[in-house]
């Protein structure tokens, strides 16, 4: 963040800022101020609770439970061995299931999911990438049985493999089939289901993961391209996805910073999608996205804090224009959120929405020196950081080689020295530290819900017909090994009770898996 103590006009003008041109009007190109003319006025954000714990029962309570209080949005949280391709009773779950999400294995789980929420009446965010096809396909398959047709879902599947590979690790498949299965789901999302959004292209995990501002916007909307790219090398016309193409930012604690990075991000995707490949239509340039706050700022000591440090990461997206928005539990740091730690993050977001005042004017930091200049500095930046892709060919050589994950790396070490010589203040951790800390109820999985699952998985085995799951797993292979869109397939196979695990080591066996480039 530039040093200076101040900022006034003459800085603009040497900058070479133009109010026409780099601001404009909201919802009009480049959408600097947003992407709608009436933002908030017109329609708040969606106050969307990320959640999902133990077995599909516990989880559908809890979103019964946030839909009761308010929550215009379900946003689904998914255990490690769904995540990554294995159902319950495989040995690589053991121990994991249901721990950090829900556990889903079959048609059966997500029905017990969402049983009793009618799902063309509410949105649905699901974060699950390297198994987002058999989840998407899941979700489409209960719909089915509650009569309601894939046209009349809406909702998201964060779909981003590339990030996995930079970031998280919930990868399969090595990265050119990975792509291969993204750009069959934007092909069948976009004749299937118009209203949901195949992929939500995320820079919250690098962020995470210890990445700059400025970082996560570079590396976040580089694969974006990466993602158009591989669209049209697949035949798509850009203005038939490029409308649906959803984005997932996180919201941190310099709070200038972030409403700068928002808005900066916006005018960068507009100027990528109009100038650079070339869309028409101006619903492919606006740049729409989600936003988190930052779990990674969240302390174990003194945990009530962190309802503070939400509150301003969740106003900062607010300001920054975001269109849908998470905020996380407080207690976060040290378990998944109680039911109490959930409605104090949903009622932070109720605040903001109608007791603040900040929806009830558009972009109202437009116009700030500083905030001006910051949004510039942010986007050249992230200019810089294209360039050097581009001289290594592109974002997937930049992955393959390491340079993502070494640049994150190094700026999460700068950031760590920074709390660990005390330059950077950690309220509570380095800094104003107190020696009893406040009691805080912590959310409890039941041991017997992983041996409960195994039993279910393996009894819907049984009692499935072996002959019709067997044409569909062997269809899904074909289809895997000829280049046909897999989605019809994968949605046959979940239906003849195909499980979650079943489908994916099919892939595996004719795409192989990846394995990660060490960075050193």
């Amino acid at each position: 963040m530039n040093e200076k103590p101040y900022f006034s006009q003459q800085d603009l003008d040497e900058a070479g800022f133009n109010p026409e041109t780099d601001l404009g009007e909201p919802g009009q190109f480049p959408f600097t101020r947003g992407i709608q003319p009436t933002m908030y006025r017109g329609r708040l954000w969606t106050m969307r609770q990320y959640a999902g714990m133990g077995d599909a029962e516990a989880s559908n309570l809890r979103y019964k439970f946030l839909l009761a209080n308010g929550t215009a949005g379900l946003s689904v949280a998914f255990d490690l061995p769904t995540q990554i391709g294995y159902d319950s009773d495989d040995p690589m779950a053991l121990g994991e299931v249901g721990r950090v999400g829900v556990a889903i294995d079959s048609i059966e789980d997500m029905q017990r999911l969402f049983d009793g929420i009618p799902l063309d009446k509410i949105s649905t965010s699901m974060t699950i990438n390297s198994t987002a096809s058999i989840l998407l396909a899941l979700y489409v398959a209960v719909a089915k049985r509650q009569n309601i047709s894939s046209e009349k879902l809406s909702g998201t599947v964060q779909n981003d493999v590339l990030k996995e590979y930079i970031a998280r690790g919930t990868y399969i498949y090595p990265v050119n089939h990975a792509l291969r299965i993204v750009t069959d789901m934007f092909a069948w999302t976009t004749a299937n289901a118009p209203d949901w959004n195949p992929i939500s292209i995320s820079g919250y995990h690098m962020r995470e993961a210890g990445s700059t501002a400025a970082q996560e916007v570079a590396f976040t909307l580089a694969n974006g391209i990466a993602y158009v790219q591989a669209a049209l090398d697949a035949g798509l016309e850009v203005d038939n996805f490029a409308p649906r193409l959803s984005f997932f930012f996180n919201s941190h604690n310099n709070f200038l910073e972030e409403v700068a990075k928002f808005r900066a991000a916006r005018r960068i995707w507009a100027h990528i999608m109009r100038d650079n490949f070339g869309a028409k239509n101006p619903r492919s340039w606006m740049l729409r996205f989600h936003t988190q706050t930052a779990g990674s700022t969240l302390t174990a000591q003194q945990p009530e804090n962190n309802i503070v440090r939400t509150t301003l990461q969740a106003l900062a997206a607010v300001l920054g224009g975001t269109q849908s928005l998470h905020t996380n539990g407080y207690d976060e740091a040290l378990a998944l959120p109680t039911e109490a730690a959930a409605r104090i993050a949903l009622r932070t977001q109720q605040i903001l929405a109608h007791e603040s005042g900040v929806a009830q004017t558009i972009d109202p930091l437009a116009g700030s020196y500083f905030l001006e200049m910051l949004t510039g500095d942010i986007e050249q930046q992230v200019r810089d950081y294209f360039s050097k892709i581009d001289a290594m060919g592109g974002m997937l050589k930049a992955i393959e080689r390491g340079w993502v994950q070494q640049q994150i790396q190094n700026a999460a070490y700068k950031q760590q020295q920074q709390v660990d010589s005390g330059e950077a203040i950690v309220v509570g951790v380095n800094r104003f530290t107190q020696e009893t800390e406040l009691e805080v109820p912590i959310q409890r999985i039941d041991e017997n819900l992983e041996r409960q699952q195994v039993e279910r998985v393996r009894a819907l085995r049984l009692r499935r017909d072996s002959g019709k799951w067997q044409c569909a797993i062997d269809k899904v292979q074909e289809t895997a090994r000829n280049g046909t869109n897999l989605m019809p397939l994968i949605l046959e196979a979940v239906e003849s009770s195909a499980t979650v695990g079943e489908i994916a080591n099919t892939l595996r066996q004719v795409f192989g898996e990846y394995r990660e480039t060490v960075v050193v």
